[in-house]
């Protein structure tokens, strides 16, 4: 009798030893878990304070001054257009056609039976 309340002593200890183990598991979790959502709350604050200073930047009366103040832009005026007609003429460029073209070589010589494709292989027995 002596032995079975001895084993059940030791049972009664690694039970106690075992949920201690899980509960400073689930507390360690809890920590980690409670420290990434500060970090995604730190995170998605960033991204709404850049998301404002993006909107800011991208303002059009902003980028308007700004266009204002560093380029030399006028308006167009009327009297800035021409007619067509009196553009000059652009001179004609003439593209000759490398030697070594294959297709013009077909052309040029009609006899020929060569696609320009891989020639066929002789089969040596």
């Amino acid at each position: 009798m002596r032995i079975l309340n001895v084993f059940v002593l030791i049972l009664l200890v690694l039970a106690a030893a075992y949920v201690y183990e899980i509960k400073f598991e689930s507390t360690l979790r809890a920590e980690r878990v409670a420290k990434m959502r500060g970090d995604v709350r730190r995170e998605r604050d960033g991204i709404a304070a850049l998301r404002a200073e993006w909107a800011q930047l991208e303002n059009p009366a902003r980028v308007q001054g700004l266009v204002r103040r560093h380029l030399p832009l006028r308006p167009l005026e009327a009297t800035q257009f021409d007619l067509l007609d009196r553009l000059p003429e652009r001179a004609p460029q003439i593209v000759q056609p490398e030697k070594d073209d294959a297709i013009a070589a077909m052309i040029e010589n009609p006899d020929t039976e060569s696609t320009g494709t891989v020639p066929d292989q002789v089969e040596v027995r």
